[in-house]
């Protein structure tokens, strides 16, 4: 068995193709990430700004102070916000790239069994046992990568219940 020249170049494509899209995802994840900051640090600015605004302006410390206690109430619900966009963002790009490394795992998945099938043809006469204990490994690791992604994406699932029941508490 040999892999001829067209099939090592579409490999290499695929594969930079693939490295591709996993570097744009990360670089659009960090660039909604960064324009978030901007927008929470801008926000903040000002908030704070008008904050000491309406403190300076009180005529006495009570009214300073109450100024002070009705400025914590939306600061707190902006921290929530923020830590929920933030959240949201990054499970987008965790399932993004999961549905990658699940789509390229596919195409291995086929490539090996042409590679296996193509060999098998190919082998030698009584090489049918080997032939037949290297498919039955790659069975094997198929199963072994399901069962896997299966319990990740039950993980994933549980982790974003258990995110999604705090965020309502902090409401």
């Amino acid at each position: 068995m040999s892999i001829n020249t067209e099939q090592f170049a579409a490999a290499n494509k695929a594969t930079v193709d693939s490295l591709l899209s996993v570097a744009n995802t990360a670089l659009a994840s960090a660039e909604r990430i960064a324009a978030l900051n901007l927008n929470t640090a801008r926000a903040a600015l000002e908030d704070t700004a008008s904050g000491v605004k309406t403190v300076l302006e009180a005529k006495d410390p009570q009214a300073a102070l109450a100024a002070q206690k009705a400025l914590a109430q939306p600061a707190v619900e902006k921290a929530v916000a923020y830590s929920r966009s933030v959240y949201e963002i990054s499970s987008q790009t965790q399932q993004e790239l999961a549905k990658m490394v699940e789509a390229q795992f596919s195409e291995f998945q086929k490539s090996i069994a042409n590679m296996v099938d193509l060999a098998a043809k190919s082998a030698p006469a009584g090489s049918e046992g080997a032939v037949a204990a290297v498919q039955s490994a790659i069975a094997a690791a198929n199963s072994a990568f399901g069962n896997m992604n299966t319990m990740a994406k039950q993980f994933s699932d549980a982790a974003q219940k258990n995110i999604a029941a705090a965020m309502k508490q902090g409401k």
